[in-house]
């Protein structure tokens, strides 16, 4: 009887698939049906691009006529078919005291393309300006059309304005505003302007053109108690690296608290630069 059970059992698994079929799965109409969504997508997807290629090009179909560039306002520019992007180009470029002395000078817009210029380059009509050019003051007294006058800009503080503030600063834009208050979090505040030249985006030209316009209070810097810290507080700051942070902290876990800036020099990881760049952001207390 026990042989007989065990024979039965062995012989089940080849009599199996005799009695039960194994259900098949069309893996080919799943391919075909992919392939033809894939395409459906892809079909849309071209038409909205050419709706919107042919909507953007009737917005600035250029409708010809006699101009002046000189203050000539945003909607002539536009008729004009140039986009609100190149329009903004000539803006700044009226903004900083530019003008157009003859036709010629509107190829040096650089976002005006050599075929947009030989388009509107015959209907160029500048007007008399040569009193104009001749002024010393021209570039003080020359207000382009379209653009609100704009007064002596105020001294902006760089530890205290918001993004707001930092863009209204000509020569930063929301993206620099937004990395200056990221490295002022981290940093814990500015002690002197020349740091901003330490932010990604930042050159010496840069920095000429705005470093009039700014300001630093240092009694507004966040700074830290070298007795008290933990590693939590100190963590991000930018002139300090991880193994840095930790040496400070075991050497004073050692030796006890600091009496004075100058005993981070018995630090082997410390060097007198680190030191003095980090001293107005220390504070020694018991």
């Amino acid at each position: 009887m026990l042989f007989s059970l065990m024979g039965l059992v062995l012989i089940i698994p080849f009599l199996y698939p005799l009695f039960i079929k194994t259900e098949k799965y069309d893996f080919e109409s799943f391919r075909i049906e992919a392939e033809r969504f894939r395409a459906s997508a892809t079909k849309k997807g071209r038409e909205q691009k050419k709706g919107r290629s042919d909507q953007e090009l009737s917005l600035v179909k250029p409708v010809y006529f006699e101009f002046d560039p000189n203050g000539l306002s945003n909607q002539r520019w536009l008729q004009l078919g140039l986009s609100f992007k190149q329009i903004r180009v000539i803006r700044n470029y009226e903004l900083k005291g530019g003008r157009f002395f003859k036709k010629e000078d509107l190829r040096r817009i650089y976002s005006i393309s050599p075929e947009q210029y030989k388009s509107l380059e015959p209907y160029v009509r500048i007007s008399n300006t040569t009193s104009l050019k001749d002024s010393k003051n021209f570039k003080t007294n020359y207000k382009p059309a379209g653009i609100p006058t704009r007064t002596t800009a105020p001294i902006i503080e760089l530890n205290s304005a918001d993004s707001l503030e930092l863009e209204s600063v000509r020569g930063i834009g929301p993206a620099f505003a937004s990395r200056i208050i990221r490295f002022r979090k981290r940093l814990g505040g500015f002690h002197r302007k020349e740091q901003l030249l330490e932010i990604y985006g930042m050159d010496s030209v840069k920095y000429d053109q705005l470093k009039d316009l700014i300001k630093v209070n240092a009694g507004l810097i966040n700074q830290i108690n070298l007795n008290t810290f933990t590693f939590d507080e100190i963590r991000r700051h930018p002139y300090l690296t991880y193994k840095q942070m930790n040496a400070i902290i075991q050497y004073r876990s050692q030796h006890g608290s600091f009496k004075s800036i100058d005993d981070l020099m018995k630090i082997a990881m410390l060097n007198e630069e680190i030191i003095r760049k980090i001293e107005p952001y220390i504070v020694l207390s018991p």
